[in-house]
């Protein structure tokens, strides 16, 4: 009788518990959005690098070492979509030429030392034959 009611009384705690967490871990807490973005970090020796981070809509360049953080340089974050849009209408402002596609009947492979366009690949017959010739010599 005293171990059923040990069992039940630990079953009670422990879906207490699991209520507690449940309700605590999915508050406004887990929904919050984190105001310190990390945009690069590069390593500039073994203990040493620079981070650049976005804070509240400030971009902030710091050196970072075991003892320290230092501020290097300040300056306003760039919105992503209008840095995007500037890029997009600067690509589209300067077209970059496009080249004529080579047609098949120009390609020679003897051009190469090649008799076939699969010379010397795993597709080609010949390829075959010499890795067969190979190893019957290794016998």
């Amino acid at each position: 009788m005293i171990g059923l009611r040990v069992l039940v009384s630990l079953g009670a705690v422990l879906a207490l518990l699991w209520w507690l967490h449940r309700r605590l871990s999915s508050g406004p807490r887990a929904t919050k959005v984190n105001p310190v973005t990390v945009v690069s970090k590069q390593g500039i020796a073994a203990k040493a690098s620079v981070v650049v981070i976005d804070v509240e809509g400030s971009r902030l360049v710091l050196g970072v070492t075991e003892q320290s953080v230092s501020v290097l340089q300040t300056t306003e974050a760039p919105a992503p979509a209008e840095e995007f849009a500037a890029s997009m209408d600067a690509a589209l402002a300067s077209p970059t030429p496009v080249r004529a596609p080579v047609p098949i009947a120009a390609f020679n492979p003897a051009q190469f030392g090649q008799k076939s366009p699969i010379a010397g690949s795993i597709l080609s017959l010949d390829t075959w034959r010499q890795a067969a010739t190979t190893l019957r010599r290794a016998r």
